[in-house]
């Protein structure tokens, strides 16, 4: 089964999701925004993609950071705050039988 994690007014998260219904792929959407983020999920992305892909340091979430939020960000600093603010997770994150995605094109 496909897992698709995102925000549902993610201009990204709708292309992916008219992509997958575009060629029939069933799949689950988990919604940042009204379920969170898993940490211990995120902490297993991390592990398979490397926490600097997870990170979305071009969204304003980012750009609103602190200045110290931002310095010096480490794996288990940078998943605290994508716990705390999903929004700053890449989107889409794709969960499938052959791996992990992080990001749409």
């Amino acid at each position: 089964m496909i897992s698709l994690y995102g925000i549902p007014n993610c201009d990204t998260v709708k292309k992916a999701r008219a992509w997958l219904a575009g060629r029939g792929l069933e799949h689950t959407f988990h919604d940042y925004k009204k379920e969170g983020a898993d940490p211990a999920r995120l902490a297993a992305w991390a592990d398979q993609a490397g926490w600097e892909a997870l990170i979305n340091r071009a969204g304003t979430t980012f750009r609103k950071l602190a200045d110290a939020d931002k310095a010096g960000l480490t794996r288990d600093s940078a998943l605290a705050l994508m716990v705390a603010q999903p929004s700053l997770i890449r989107r889409p994150v794709v969960e499938h039988p052959g791996g992990l995605l992080v990001g749409f094109k």
